[in-house]
């Protein structure tokens, strides 16, 4: 399965939002399930950490693309089926790995 990538700058920084709210979203949900659950997963914190980084980077102007996965992927690739936005973390690698997909005309 070939994955999308972002088709301009700024859908690729909107899909970098888009993941920071979503991993405040998943964090939030674990905290309504804290009694439960008694803890967060091991993988949750680092994720997020990741991602609101690599948000940091590209408001700082310190961002570039590069060949090799983000630093957060291999978070990802074990614990996809925990975490339910990991096709849009994918794409976001997919676009960092090989930039904007632009039409040539």
């Amino acid at each position: 399965m070939s994955l999308q990538r972002a088709r301009s700058a700024e859908e690729y920084v909107e899909w970098v939002k888009q993941a920071a709210f979503e991993v405040d979203d998943l964090r939030d949900c674990y905290d309504f399930q804290m009694d439960e659950l008694g803890r967060y997963p091991g993988f949750l914190e680092p994720l997020e950490q990741g991602i609101k980084s690599l948000y940091q980077s590209m408001v700082e102007g310190e961002y570039h693309f590069d060949r090799e996965d983000l630093s957060f992927m291999g978070l990802v690739n074990r614990h996809d089926d925990e975490i339910p936005f990991a096709i849009l973390l994918r794409q976001i690698n997919e676009t960092h790995r090989k930039g904007i997909d632009v039409d040539v005309d």
